[in-house]
């Protein structure tokens, strides 16, 4: 912990010492610095609902039910790593309330069953296999449980609390993201329990004080307000979750959806989808088309949000072929398409940076942790850069260790000695990915037109997504 904080802050505390701009409202932890940029990780809801073919459980479902005869958690964790994923999330514990791990504070677990002859632990070999293959382990245990008889009274409350000590006292080593809903929803006349959110969090927070936490207010990623895989185009990593809770007093979905630009706090958007209809398997669904996991991609990464895409095992406890294939399909073309980054040691025009440290050259160098800083007087610059190609993607990075700046931009291109417009966009953050018809450009103008301080940006690159097709 010790060693990537330093690893963090040493780039920011060189740029305060040469005079880098002050930071502007809230900046990201460490922990959400490193998160930012894993960019993809896999979800895999997995459990009794992958057996029954229900999305929500009863909780009533006999724990003989789970029966992953073949499962091979080294196989999803192969799976995620060849498709370019840093982290895998499970769904530890479901609405349903069956635990993958032997909870001692449940009688609906694997201990349970007769899997493995009760003494199976999913958890265990999942966070092993992530580890071999170099990849960040995470959970999602929904505070609902339709099982448990104390749901919905003050001792459920502590029951959850040591719930999550079991996965977090640090039996499976580092846990990257806890994954929490706000879920309470059994209907008029149904159990309901007041969730101690301050509790669950302070749990978290002393045994895997890295992690970082996810609900629709946080305290470290928001929920990106649908799961369709799309972001909003105007999308701020600032919130200001006071007065919210997660699930029914969580903001509106608007507010979700772009956060806020003045916002109090920094809690930036994780885009949720999974790659089939549903997400738990079910033998009568495919996964997407390469084309909606373009889309999604773009959607979500390339509008300042982290994807956490959903990969649903099967019942033999696998990633079926399908979908792995598709995944692969997905990681082959958004290697074709990301390719060739035409920018790259390509001198940029504008005006000049506060010093040589934080140079126009900076913007083309490929190394996120340098950046362009201007003057602070400069609000709304602009940027050339040559072109003399064919283009369709411009990606713009902020950096955003000094906070989230930009609140407009416009692009345009000079061919035939006219510059015309070509895009627009509102929010960069940490990466904005702008597509638009082929174009032969001689030169390329960004102008920032709208600011919360004067712009810091990392990188700017240009692709041709149709060059190796």
């Amino acid at each position: 912990m010790i060693r990537r904080m330093l690893l963090f802050l040493l780039p920011l505390a060189a740029a305060c010492c040469a005079g880098a701009p002050e930071p502007c409202g809230p900046v990201p932890t460490p922990s959400q610095m490193e998160w930012q940029k894993m960019e993809v990780n896999m979800f895999c809801h997995f459990g009794p609902n992958t057996f029954s073919g229900l999305e929500w459980g009863e909780g009533t479902e006999p724990e003989d039910l789970f029966n992953p005869e073949a499962l091979d958690c080294r196989q999803w964790a192969r799976t995620a790593a060849a498709a370019g994923m840093k982290g895998i999330i499970v769904t530890a514990k479901h609405h349903d309330g069956f635990c993958l791990w032997p909870n001692p504070e449940s009688t609906h677990t694997v201990a349970q069953s007769s899997w493995r002859g009760g003494s199976g632990d999913v958890l265990k070999e999942l966070s092993e296999a992530c580890r071999e293959y170099g990849l960040k382990f995470g959970v999602y245990i929904s505070p609902w449980d339709r099982n448990d008889p104390d749901y919905g009274t003050p001792r459920y409350n502590e029951k959850y609390a040591r719930t999550l000590r079991s996965v977090l006292d640090g039996r499976y080593g580092p846990v990257f993201e806890q994954w929490f809903d706000g879920a309470c929803g059994e209907g008029p006349g149904g159990k309901r329990q007041e969730y101690d959110w301050p509790l669950f969090r302070q749990t978290v927070r002393e045994l895997q004080p890295a992690a970082v936490m996810f609900s629709d207010v946080g305290p470290d990623c928001r929920w990106v307000g649908n799961e369709r895989g799309s972001a909003s185009p105007d999308n701020w990593s600032t919130l200001s979750p006071e007065g919210f809770t997660p699930g029914a007093g969580s903001p509106p979905v608007d507010t979700l959806q772009c956060g806020n630009k003045w916002g109090s706090s920094w809690i930036p958007a994780e885009t949720d989808v999974s790659i089939r209809p549903g997400w738990f398997w079910r033998d009568t669904e495919e996964p997407k088309s390469t084309d909606e996991l373009m889309r999604i991609y773009l959607e979500s990464v390339g509008r300042n949000s982290l994807l956490l895409l959903n990969v649903p095992p099967d019942t033999r406890g696998r990633i079926p072929e399908a979908d792995s294939l598709r995944l692969m399909e997905w990681k082959a073309r958004l290697g074709r398409e990301f390719a060739v980054n035409l920018a790259l040691g390509v001198r940029a025009e504008g005006p000049r940076g506060r010093s040589p440290r934080y140079s126009l050259k900076k913007l083309t160098d490929g190394d996120y942790d340098t950046f362009w800083a201007p003057r602070d007087a400069e609000f709304t610059p602009s940027l050339e850069l040559p072109c003399g190609t064919t283009v369709d993607r411009l990606v713009l990075q902020e950096y955003i260790p000094l906070g989230q700046r930009v609140a407009s931009f416009t692009v345009e291109a000079l061919a035939g000695g006219e510059w015309s417009e070509i895009a627009r966009g509102t929010t960069i953050g940490y990466k904005r990915i702008l597509s638009f018809p082929p174009l032969s450009a001689d030169r390329l103008r960004i102008t920032v037109t709208s600011s919360k301080a004067s712009p810091v940006l990392s990188e700017v690159a240009l692709y041709n997504s149709l060059a190796n097709e």
